[in-house]
């Protein structure tokens, strides 16, 4: 039976564990400070606890990082990583370098439960959440963990659906007795899970960056199906409510889809319900995946799409587009991963 890792738990989990094995009480920070900020991958190299709890540690738990299995390196610098998540279950991971900045995508689900037309992850169907460990593990085992100056959760999985586990992952990366980084250098993507945005907004200083592809409620229930649970205008008002302060950011993706999303009607619209919001919307080229019939806006359409929104006063950007040549885009190499190993067990 495998045993259960300590990496991914939180300083609060790692006291009840020290507590249980009747050792001191400043054990679990000397615990964390061994998981988080030294290079180390085993319980035995903790060399500041004694042996009795070394031994304790080991009998019952293991260290818990995971390497990566698979790597793809696109002529543009970006990474992609394929991580084993269970028996049969992948995520991925993508470094994204820029001149300024180096940016890691993390994955927070194997799968994804939200259907969302546009989505590779959301044709795997949901598999699992992962567990905090299984997230920051991500930022852990890539090589270019010390180059690393942002985090967005935006790959696999929809982040607020498991909303426990990415809280815990949020934790650790931000305590002092963790990672110790900055909230504002973390981004949390959403498609709009209402109670768990109220939570997130609440008990994180992260960015929030919200998916929201359309601004009319027919147009999203087809794009996106939770339209139909928790609507685009309600998500909106909790933002408008909220006192997010002058150092905390609100953006909101927009991938542009050719004669869907991508008319004056639509600039408008995006002016009308964002009136109030300190804001910016991100495009994004639409890259296609199997099994879809939509496609890209042209980069003409998308400029002035830019250009519309910007004079209407929202601070509005595109996207690069990176790793194309690499399946970049969320599940794809997942997924080409899942379909092998099925074809080689049959």
């Amino acid at each position: 039976m495998a045993k259960e890792a300590l990496f991914g738990k939180t300083l609060g989990e790692l006291q009840k564990i020290v507590a249980g094995f009747g050792l001191p009480a400043y054990t679990a920070r000397q615990i964390a400070g061994w998981l988080y900020q030294k290079d180390i991958t085993t319980i035995d190299e903790m060399s500041n606890l004694s042996k009795n709890a070394r031994l304790l540690l080991n009998e019952h738990y293991e260290f818990g990082l995971t390497p990566f299995t698979k790597v793809q390196t696109s002529t543009d610098g970006t990474r992609k990583y394929l991580f084993a998540a269970g028996d049969m279950k992948f995520i991925e991971a993508a470094y994204i370098p820029e001149e300024e900045r180096s940016t890691l995508c993390v994955s927070s689900q194997v799968g994804c439960k939200m259907g969302c037309l546009f989505c590779m992850t959301g044709k795997q169907g949901f598999q699992t959440n992962l567990t905090a460990g299984q997230i920051i593990n991500q930022v852990r085992s890539i090589p270019e963990t010390a180059k690393l100056t942002n985090i967005v959760y935006m790959g696999m999985g929809e982040p607020l659906d498991n909303i426990d586990e990415v809280m815990k992952s949020l934790e650790i990366m931000t305590a002092d007795w963790g990672y110790g980084w900055s909230p504002k250098r973390i981004t949390v993507s959403t498609i709009g899970i209402i109670p768990a945005m109220r939570l997130f907004l609440a008990q994180s200083q992260c960015h929030l960056a919200v998916s929201m592809h359309t601004p009319f409620e027919e147009e999203r229930q087809r794009l996106m199906p939770i339209e139909n649970v928790y609507k685009l205008s309600e998500v909106l008002d909790i933002i408008r409510n909220f006192d997010l302060g002058r150092q905390r950011r609100v953006s909101f993706e927009y991938i542009m889809f050719k004669g869907i999303n991508d008319t004056p009607r639509h600039v408008k619209e995006l002016a009308r319900i964002l009136n109030g919001i300190r804001c910016r919307i991100n495009l994004i080229r639409f890259h296609p995946i199997p099994g879809t019939p939509l496609e890209s806006s042209t980069d003409e359409v998308i400029e002035q799409f830019m250009i519309d929104l910007n004079e209407k006063g929202i601070r509005t950007t595109l996207r690069a587009s990176r790793g194309q040549d690499i399946f970049a885009a969320c599940g794809l190499l997942s997924t080409k991963e899942l379909v092998k190993r099925q074809q080689e067990d049959y």
